[in-house]
């Protein structure tokens, strides 16, 4: 059965009036422990805040994703796909195993700051098993590669947006506007291409979580999401938008997400081509120096969500074109466009 527009609605509202309630409170905890991210030389923040407001998103998440999986939509069959063939049933267990895995490992760095290893590790064993627990007839890139190319090409990108969500996660509102968008988007797109409408309800609930957690994290930001929420969310929205691409819509999965795409990787490039320490933090992303040219951080999220409102409409329309891979060009056209209006100081703007 096919929700209706308004339990949809309530899905999304509930969703965020339950992750804004739960971030509330705690960032009170936060404040009572005194577990603060406190300013340095690579912050974009003056004082100390509390890190860890993730917390707020992932306990909406695990929830609403256990339920959608017990109840939603075709929860009675023991592998429904989006699709082609990406399953509903046991699939969503083992991501939402995964998510816990990652939140128990990232909490722990956000007290600790453990070195890079333990965390690498931790992230490929749930991006493996993510993968292998794929059906053999979702193919991420739609047969152009065979069975183990796909799975290799599929994990090393999903490992990378695991950790490009993180280093994206350095300004006010940026990463929870970035999740809400991706969770609203695939459920827009799951609608509109007739795919299984538990993956819409996923999109929603992820979607309603972020809105939440911005209601405490827009400009000035009276929390982070610190690692805890930014690690594991980038986990589970890389599932949706493989599970998007595997359905047939792997331009829109690309388009949803590009800004993200572009500015992360490009700045590890640049980085690695200056021979600097790709691993360890700083202030050289697009969006970190747009901060430092003269834009308050609400007004760079502002200029990134228009962008994405952007990549969502090319990302519709390529449901219906012939060739919607096609689209890809302006949605990169857009992209550096903002890539470049972040690169330019400015001035009289505080």
């Amino acid at each position: 059965m096919t929700p209706s527009l308004l339990s949809c609605l309530a899905v999304l509202a509930t969703a965020t009036v339950v992750a804004a309630g739960l971030t509330g409170w705690i960032g009170a905890w936060l404040r009572r422990k005194a577990i603060l991210d406190h300013p340095n030389e690579r912050s974009s923040h003056s004082v100390p805040t509390p890190r860890g407001g993730g917390w707020g998103i992932m306990l909406t998440l695990l929830p609403g994703w256990a339920l959608v999986a017990l109840l939603g939509p075709g929860a009675g069959a023991a592998d429904v796909g989006f699709g082609v063939g990406f399953g509903v049933g046991s699939g969503a267990w083992m991501i939402l195993a995964g998510v816990v895995v990652l939140m128990a490992v990232s909490w722990i760095d956000d007290r600790r700051t453990l070195p890079p290893a333990p965390r690498f590790l931790s992230q490929i064993a749930v991006v493996a098993v993510g993968v292998a627990a794929l059906p053999a007839d979702g193919l991420v890139f739609q047969g152009l590669l065979p069975l183990w190319a796909d799975r290799l090409v599929a994990a090393i990108g999903w490992l990378w947006f695991v950790n490009l969500f993180n280093f994206m996660d350095g300004i006010d509102g940026l990463a929870g506007s970035e999740a809400a968008t991706i969770g609203g988007a695939v459920a827009l797109i799951g609608a509109l291409a007739g795919l299984d409408p538990a993956f819409g309800l996923y999109g929603l609930v992820a979607a309603g979580g972020a809105l939440g957690f911005l209601v405490w994290n827009w400009h000035p930001a009276r929390l982070f999401m610190g690692d805890v929420g930014s690690v594991p969310l980038g986990y589970a929205l890389g599932w949706l938008l493989l599970s998007l691409a595997a359905s047939g819509h792997w331009a829109a999965a690309l388009l949803i997400p590009a800004y993200f795409l572009a500015d992360a990787t490009l700045t590890l490039l640049r980085r690695l081509a200056e021979g600097k320490k790709i691993w360890q933090a700083h202030r050289e992303h697009f969006y970190q120096k747009a901060t430092q040219r003269g834009r308050n951080h609400a007004q760079v999220v502002r200029l990134v969500l228009a962008l994405n409102a952007a990549l969502v409409a090319l990302a519709a329309l390529s449901l219906w074109l012939p060739m919607g891979w096609s689209l890809l060009l302006p949605g990169a056209g857009a992209v550096a466009l903002l890539l470049a209006t972040l690169a330019r100081p400015v001035r009289g703007i505080a």
